[in-house]
């Protein structure tokens, strides 16, 4: 299949991949709406509520912690086991008609202020509270703005409405319902994290051999034309560039208004439906960018590349190679069956490895030029990031990029648009991402670096790539380390790789010499191979 085919769909890929975060899932939130004040200056922390009912182990549910209260136990195995009771009133407004020894006590949210439940809760002789919300959303629960100081020794724990209605139930069928609270600590460093750094590195590292590859082989074939002095010569740059879209610095800034454009619609139909048209268009990209891979990687052995010298007039799409046939099947059926199974726990294998295909064909059509076209990319792709995931908490209440990113009020666990890993060590699950465009947009430079490298001779140490894969890897682990000590909250990886990256070619480009070529032609010059200089006399 001619690649010029999918150029377009590439580009609009480059567009929708313009997600671009780093995150590790947040157990832990900060709220400033109120100040701190004693007793009132908790962060708001996921809790564990494991429950057994007649001492059989039941079902484990996930609550929050409020602003005010003793801080839970991180550790299991020193969590108490304390039995459940119902309050009487539901509300705990007022004192329970029986007297409490210990037990925490179940109580519904309203007609009052949730530290007036809990203190009301602590003198019937509570040991915790929990608050039943009245959605199955859970509520930041905080103090009241007249209460200066606050003396309360009960932990206060609230859970979703469907939780709570099961566990009083459990009660009100005169079962035993015993539970244990407490809020795990999440590692410092968790292996997914690791390997999701090296799928990142090595992404564009085989992006960037393969782009390098051709385009050497492009500038060879290119000498052999003029060296012949062949009039093919005059279509040289019609025959060099097929299969590549170059950037230019207009579309590199219009990047930003169609990324934004696009976010925003994001943002606004997020439902379930639109997710399904998001995996349908994953689904064709990541079949495009596998197939192109195979039959690449395939090319590579003397008998395939024999069968993809050979054509076939395929309706619609052209003359198509036999290769290609041969492996659409196969790209087809894998791309379904992850659609099909993406809601299972292995489906992160499918997605990720259709991701890196796409990925990887996108770095290899798609190029930046020369290093001012990059400059201003990575420039607006840097504010871009800043601006969706800080400054749009200050027009939408909350970061639109962590809120698409996470797939809020779709149904889902998340959009395709990432490549994702299961945290092994984490003891709230969940997965380690990060955004196509944290690997696409840093992936155009550090090609061009390679692809300059290998038409002006340099070797490892003296050419551009070196520098910029470091800085690349540098600034994706100082951004899993600023997500590590935010507690999990996303990070833009732009706002810590673009710096890096730009400054070590720029640097590197002045202090060699070549900062004015790679600035405007951003290739090498070259003698034209049929011109012989004469010996002087």
């Amino acid at each position: 299949m001619k690649r010029g085919r999918s150029y377009l769909l590439v580009l609009g890929w480059l567009y929708v991949y313009s997600v671009s975060l780093v995150s590790g899932g947040d157990i832990v939130h900060h709220d400033d709406s109120l100040p701190n004040r004693p007793g009132c200056n908790n962060n708001f922390v996921l809790v564990k509520v494991p429950t057994r009912v007649n001492g059989k182990e039941k079902e484990e549910y996930v609550g929050v912690g409020a602003r005010f209260g003793p801080t839970l136990e991180s550790k299991e195995k020193h969590a108490t086991l304390i039995k459940l009771a119902v309050s009487d009133p539901p509300d705990c407004c007022t004192t329970p008609k029986y007297k409490l020894t210990g037990e925490v006590i179940l109580v519904h949210r309203g007609n009052c202020s949730f530290t007036t439940k809990t203190k009301v809760a602590e003198a019937a002789g509570a040991s915790a509270i929990i608050i039943i919300n009245n959605s199955t959303d859970l509520f930041k629960m905080v103090c009241e703005k007249g209460e200066d100081v606050l003396d309360i020794n009960i932990p206060v724990v609230m859970l979703p409405l469907d939780a709570g209605s099961s566990l009083r139930k459990f009660v009100d069928g005169n079962d035993t319902v015993t539970l244990q609270l407490y809020s795990p600590k999440r590692p410092a460093v968790d292996v997914a994290e690791v390997f999701l750094w090296l799928m990142a590195v090595g992404t564009i590292l085989c992006a960037s051999y393969w782009s390098a590859w051709t385009a050497r082989e492009e500038a060879i074939e290119q000498d052999k034309l003029l060296k012949d002095g062949s009039d093919e010569h005059l279509q040289v740059s019609t025959t060099s560039s097929r299969g590549v879209v170059e950037i230019t610095v207009i579309s590199a800034i219009l990047f930003v208004v169609v990324a934004s454009c696009f976010l925003i619609m994001l943002y606004k139909l997020m439902s379930f439906w639109f997710i399904e048209v998001l995996v349908v268009l994953f689904c064709i990209g990541g079949v495009e960018g596998l197939q192109t891979c195979l039959v690449a990687l395939l090319s590579c052995f003397r008998w395939f590349r024999s069968v993809g010298e050979f054509y076939v007039k395929v309706p619609f799409l052209g003359a198509v190679s036999y290769l290609t046939l041969a492996t659409c099947p196969f790209c087809i059926v894998s791309a379904v069956i992850w659609a099909v199974y993406r809601q299972y726990p292995f489906a992160w294998i499918g997605q990720d490895i259709l991701g890196i295909s796409l990925i990887i064909t996108v770095l290899q059509i798609v190029r930046v030029p020369n290093l001012k076209v990059g400059v201003v990319l990575l420039s607006c792709a840097f504010m871009y990031d800043i601006f969706w995931v800080f400054v749009s908490k200050w027009w939408f209440r909350e970061s639109v990029m962590i809120v698409v990113a996470r797939g809020d009020k779709s149904g889902e666990d998340g959009i395709p648009m990432l490549l994702k890993i299961p945290r092994m060590f984490d003891p709230w699950g969940g997965y380690s991402i990060i955004g196509f465009g944290d690997i696409i947009l840093p992936g155009l430079l550090v090609t061009f670096a390679l692809r300059y490298d290998w038409l002006a001779n340099k070797k490892l140490k003296s050419g551009y790539f070196l520098g910029a894969m470091s800085a690349y890897g540098l600034g994706l682990l100082i951004t899993y380390i600023a997500l590590n000590l935010m507690d999990g909250h996303g990070q833009p990886a732009l706002l810590y790789i673009v710096p890096f990256i730009l400054g070590t070619l720029i640097v590197l480009g002045h202090k060699r010499g070549d900062l004015e070529t790679l600035w405007t032609t951003g290739e090498p010059e070259r003698p034209c191979p049929h011109v012989r200089l004469q010996p002087q006399s």
